[in-house]
């Protein structure tokens, strides 16, 4: 270690340029993996929020909560833990405020079952009655006050906003709860809901029916397995770069000292000495740059809008940046190999 200190003040700039592209490469990784995380998070909040386990909808759903549908005459017992679920999608709007329209997933509950409870509400109060409503805090932040009047697009019937919730979003849309028989005025009374969320675990199939765990059906979500595989083949391509890199400039480094390491094995120096000192500056090297990336990053996060769907995972970090050392470390073993090969007589050529 000690070797690998000197040889890194000795070479300050070399040292400091690979200290920075580790650094970007780091950060780069970082921002790709906040934002990996803040998408999933706006896919699921609200399912996380609900505590489910499990998740039953119509058989020819294709698991896809959308196209669910569950017809009164089809409906379960319900038990301990099991809420009606009705969802649509909507386009909203305030009369006579705002111009603008949001897409949103009307969800409609009763607000005598457990799912009801679990809605965390920041301002106003929960939906009592059919004609009122409880919006996203996203939709807070486009503009929507309490007291507002809205409207779903396609419909002349009026709501009244009652409050705001938080981690209401649904496969990247905001969230409005509503009581359940605003979502049937919608969809027909025929319709009990569109699926059963519960909080237990448990299997069901009937003719028209069928339960699913809640793990399935999270990676049945438009888009959300493609996303996070595309996030990830990303961040591994550029861990592989990293290390390639470091490789690079260690092997350059190392040939540009073979004279002085060739001096030093005359001198009795040890090969395993040297090779441990080169893993060992790969090692510092790459530990600093980590650490850089990770502050940068850290920073970069308190200056990010609210509205911007990034999550920062302390623990996926760190075990990112530990995989990063080992990488480096890795990519050691190829200025290794020349040292190795390294004879004491080769000082005198």
């Amino acid at each position: 270690m000690f070797l690998a200190i000197r040889e890194i003040r000795h070479s300050k700039l070399h040292s400091g340029l690979i200290v920075a592209i580790i650094a970007l490469v780091g950060y780069l990784i970082f921002m790709l993996l906040g934002l990996m995380l803040g998408l999933a998070k706006e896919n699921t909040a609200a399912i996380e929020q609900w505590h489910t386990q499990t998740v039953v909808l119509s058989k020819g759903a294709n698991l896809s909560l959308s196209q669910s549908l569950i017809k009164q005459a089809d409906l379960p017992t319900l038990k301990k833990g099991d809420s009606l679920v009705g969802q649509s999608p909507v386009v909203i709007s305030a009369t006579g405020k705002h111009a603008h329209k949001q897409s949103a997933q009307l969800i409609g509950l009763k607000q005598s079952q457990p799912l009801a409870k679990t809605v965390v509400i920041t301002s106003g109060h929960r939906s009592r009655n059919a004609n009122q409503l409880v919006l996203s805090t996203n939709l807070q932040a486009k503009g929507y006050r309490l007291s507002d009047k809205v409207r779903f697009a396609g419909s002349t019937k009026t709501y009244t906003v009652v409050g705001f919730a938080s981690g209401a979003m649904l496969n990247m849309t905001p969230v409005i709860y509503g009581d359940l028989s605003a979502w049937q005025g919608l969809k027909g009374n025929q319709f009990a809901a569109s699926a059963i969320f519960s909080t237990r675990k448990f299997s069901l199939t009937t003719a028209s029916l069928k339960a699913y765990p809640v793990n399935r059906f999270v990676a049945k979500l438009p888009g959300y397995a493609a996303q996070n595989k595309t996030f990830a083949m990303m961040i591994a391509f550029l861990m592989v770069i990293a290390m390639v890199i470091i490789a690079v400039f260690l092997t350059i480094l190392t040939m540009q000292k073979l004279p002085a390491y060739a001096v030093l094995r005359a001198q009795g120096i040890t090969a395993a000495t040297l090779s441990r000192a080169a893993v060992a500056q790969a090692f510092l090297l790459m530990g600093i740059g980590s650490l850089l990336s990770l502050g940068v990053t850290f920073l970069t996060t308190l200056a990010l809008p609210t509205t911007m769907p990034f999550l920062f995972s302390w623990p996926l970090a760190l075990a990112i940046s530990a995989g990063l050392i080992v990488l480096g470390m890795v990519s050691a073993l190829v200025p290794v190999r020349l040292i190795r090969r390294l004879q004491p007589l080769d000082a005198m050529s």
